[in-house]
């Protein structure tokens, strides 16, 4: 029951963030700050994650693949599926859920414990979307260029770290790297990402807007925050699969 309470509530939050907006050029300026607050800030941390992790993809499936019978080059075409697959769009997406998803939920519940959001009622501002639209579209929009960075930049990582490590060669990464390039995977992670982009931003908002209490309430919504998005990105990870995959 108390699932059902919240998906109603949710929806009745998103109809309200998602009407007609009062002022344009309001609503485009807060657009821009947003993008900047949660995306450009979140580039720092992404481009560093990733070129660890495509290292560290390259050496484990090294350390893997001893086989004389595996061609070498194969190490550079698995970091590129692991990387496009999983981990530049739902494991990337778990870690931002961390870092977006907390700050929105606390700003958003910091007005309201503040009782900011009840005086822009009073003052006849939508609130919802007023403090809510321009971060769901903010992420949104820079969500897949997250991913793209994700990937050239673990893709980096592995250059750096294969061919040091003595795992690989140059030459042979770069040609795994290029090896039967499958661009609907491109396509389908993107996908993936606008959905997890939409949830980083859309179910923390939610959880802030609604906070009862103080500061204390607003530290509870702020955790609650990333661990219902971690779990709602697995499970659209796994819906989605099974949808584009079948």
């Amino acid at each position: 029951m108390k699932f059902i309470f919240h998906l109603g509530q949710y929806m009745l939050l998103m109809k309200k963030v998602f009407s007609r907006p009062e002022r344009h050029k309001i609503y485009w300026r807060q657009l821009l700050v947003e993008i900047e607050k949660l995306g450009i800030d979140s580039i720092g941390i992404v481009v560093i994650i990733s070129v660890f992790m495509g290292g560290i993809i390259t050496l484990q499936l090294s350390y893997n693949m001893s086989n004389p019978f595996l061609p070498s080059y194969l190490i550079g075409l698995g970091n590129r599926d692991t990387l496009i697959l999983e981990f530049s769009s739902t494991i990337l997406s778990l870690m931002l859920a961390g870092k977006v998803g907390s700050n929105i939920a606390t700003e958003i519940g910091s007005m309201r414990i503040t009782e900011q959001i009840d005086s822009m009622e009073i003052m006849g501002i939508n609130s919802a979307s007023f403090l809510i639209l321009p971060k769901i579209l903010a992420f949104v929009i820079v969500s897949p260029m997250l991913f793209v960075l994700s990937i050239a930049t673990g893709l980096i990582g592995g250059l750096i770290t294969g061919p040091m490590s003595g795992a690989i060669t140059t030459a042979d990464y770069l040609n795994g790297v290029t090896y039967a390039f499958v661009p609907y995977y491109v396509t389908f992670s993107g996908l993936k990402t606008l959905v997890f982009g939409f949830l980083i931003a859309s179910v923390p908002a939610y959880l802030g807007y609604y906070v009862d209490g103080g500061a204390l309430e607003v530290g509870k919504a702020s955790t609650q925050s990333v661990v219902t998005t971690s779990v709602l990105i697995l499970f659209f990870d796994l819906i989605l699969t099974q949808i584009f995959f079948k």
